[in-house]
């Protein structure tokens, strides 16, 4: 039986790192198994805040990949914020650390680029997607943000050709993303960027949404939205590596970037004060991290007692990020505190479920996260302001560490295989 076309426009496509470039590198690895042939529209010359060359060798190897030239007006941001890579990643100094340089870039952004930075190669794209789709008998489209600007790909597109099926995969939300309200909007810049959102919401086949709470608040706002989370590939687990008795510790790792609007202070706060009062703790105690972590809050932690005990690993492959989640017995995970980011489920859960580690979770109550991790039995969710519970979690599972029973096998984890997401896609296609 011939395979059906489905073409994917992304953004983020290897060498590109970080969790945005899993979601459709897995889908389209599995898309073959269940009868679509996908092919994958991603720009000549992106400038990604993150490369990881590593994740070229899971780019299937007979798939088709069209690209463009896009043009990104990053040159200015460089010159008015040195912290360029943060502007790039959707990442930014808030409240008392913002210099009238950042200050000036997010206004830039927010007003000037909208939806995004991305948005000179909507028109282009649309003019070539128009003539390729026809030439190749593809009428099932999916656009992938953020960027959001994609989406107004699919719409341009839409319009051209109204026979196109067109699914719309939001992988974080548009104005209901925790830093929309830090862009320093103005009246008719936030007007027009809902604008386009609701046009989005309206004019798309299916919005798919990676959290349950998003999809429920985008059929709100008119959407047909569908929940298909991220999830985790088997073929993805690391070995944990040789260690002697002598030189293994009790470790609590953080895997990925963290920046200022996520920052657990009160978890610093709590492992401060336990490596100081519980002397064994504090001869067998690691906090590791292995990704990017924002310089205020790497400063804020090696001006404390845990300086001695921080192993900083900068960024590291998606292989090697694996491994040393085995190489863990607790992960630490962080959302946005307030109430509108609960249903933001990050990628690296499903990969942390995957290791079988202990799961220490922080963000608003009642989050998607917290309702996973009741659900697989695999850890704990706490709110920003939670200091005793945390360091009763904390020293529970130090003492079972310690007695070789901090062993974990986490339940009904398959759901979220990737696999099993992308037969669920598929039928919804």
């Amino acid at each position: 039986m011939e395979q059906k076309k489905i073409l994917i426009i992304t953004y983020y496509w290897p060498p590109a790192g970080g969790p945005g470039v899993q979601r459709w590198l897995k889908f389209a690895k599995y898309l073959p198994d269940f009868g679509w042939k996908p092919v994958i529209y991603t720009p000549e010359n992106p400038s990604y805040p993150l490369v990881d060359e590593s994740l070229i060798k899971e780019i299937p190897e007979d798939i088709e990949i069209v690209r463009t030239r896009i043009w990104e007006p990053y040159q200015l941001a460089e010159k008015l914020n040195k912290s360029n890579k943060k502007f790039k990643a959707g990442q930014f100094d808030v409240g008392k650390n913002q210099s009238w340089k950042s200050k000036l870039s997010i206004w830039v952004r927010g007003n000037f680029f909208i939806p995004d930075a991305r948005v000179f190669w909507v028109k282009p794209s649309i003019a070539f997607l128009e003539k390729y789709l026809k030439e190749n008998k593809i009428d099932t489209v999916v656009t992938s943000g953020p960027p959001h600007s994609l989406h107004l790909i699919g719409l341009g597109l839409k319009e051209k050709l109204p026979g196109l099926k067109w699914v719309a995969d939001f992988r974080d939300p548009w104005t209901e993303i925790s830093y929309y309200t830090h862009l320093k909007l103005t009246k008719s810049s936030d007007k027009r960027h809902r604008q386009l959102e609701n046009a989005v919401f309206k004019n798309a086949d299916i919005t798919l949404a990676t959290s349950y709470t998003d999809a429920e608040n985008f059929r709100k706002a008119g959407a047909n939205a569908v929940c298909i989370t991220n999830g985790f590939d088997a073929s993805d687990s690391g070995e944990r590596s040789e260690e002697s008795n002598e030189k293994k510790t009790f470790t609590l790792s953080y895997i990925g970037v963290l920046e200022q609007l996520r920052n657990p202070e009160n978890l610093w706060k709590v492992l401060d004060e336990l490596v100081n009062e519980n002397a064994e703790l504090s001869k067998n105690f690691t906090l590791k991290f292995a990704g990017r972590i924002d310089d205020k809050i790497m400063s804020f932690i090696e001006n404390s007692s845990l300086k001695n005990h921080i192993l900083n690993l900068g960024y590291l492959s998606h292989g090697k990020a694996v491994e040393e989640m085995q190489n863990s017995d607790i992960l630490l995970i962080t959302n946005f505190p307030n109430d509108s980011s609960k249903g933001i489920i990050p990628g690296k859960i499903f990969e942390y479920l995957a290791s079988g580690k202990q799961i220490l979770s922080f963000g608003p109550d009642k989050a998607d996260v917290a309702k996973i991790l009741e659900e697989t039995q695999a850890g704990k969710h706490f709110g920003y302001t939670d200091y005793e519970m945390v360091k009763q979690f904390i020293l529970d599972r130090f003492e079972l560490w310690k007695n070789g029973k901090l062993s974990q096998n986490p339940q009904s984890i398959e759901q979220f295989s990737r696999r099993n997401l992308t037969k669920k896609l598929t039928e919804i296609l």
